[in-house]
């Protein structure tokens, strides 16, 4: 498996910046406004994400509302390959299904179309999105794209928080990626 260069590494961490205390005291949030806007380590990183996936065969990335849509739609165009949002309860126009995941005070919810990776059952999917943290989103994403019939081969992302069970809790349903870990 592709992994980036201790060069490629430097660049795309040092494009992100941290934020004390947002959304609230305690939390050192992880902007990538920064690294969307620095063309060197947004070409660094989609190029390195190209490199890994172009191989796998895939039909369809699917980026997680809102921010793994900036990713995926990306990649899905660099790699000749169908993108498809996965959204939070409400944004899309057709019929839909949905997974429920919980949060750290409640419930949330995110949706596809039914028929958002074809007709043919089995299409290969890659889940992308920005940060993996307690791993709620991108484990109801997965069960998403695996409901539908098509098949959920890894979800990717740009950070991952190592301290806590999401990329632990996700592997119990698919393949993991973080490109840099926190």
């Amino acid at each position: 498996m592709l992994k980036l260069s201790q060069t490629e590494k430097h660049i795309i961490e040092n494009s992100i910046r941290d934020i004390k205390d947002f959304p609230k005291p305690g939390i050192i949030f992880k902007d990538i406004t920064t690294l969307l806007n620095d063309k060197e380590a947004y070409g660094v990183l989609m190029n390195h994400l190209y490199q890994r996936y172009k191989e796998y065969g895939l039909d369809y990335v699917a980026g997680i509302d809102a921010r793994g849509f900036i990713f995926g739609a990306a990649l899905a165009q660099m790699l000749g390959v169908g993108f498809v949002p996965i959204r939070k309860k409400g944004k899309l126009p057709y019929t839909t299904i949905s997974e429920k995941y919980s949060l750290e005070y409640g419930v949330d919810e995110i949706e596809v179309h039914i028929d958002a990776f074809g007709k043919d059952k089995g299409a290969r999917v890659l889940v992308i999105d920005d940060l993996i943290a307690t791993g709620g989103t991108a484990g109801a994403a997965a069960t998403l794209v695996n409901q539908t019939g098509a098949n959920c081969v890894e979800c990717c992302f740009v950070i991952g928080l190592t301290f806590l069970d999401g990329i632990k809790n996700l592997e119990q349903k698919t393949q993991v990626y973080s490109v840099i870990e926190v």
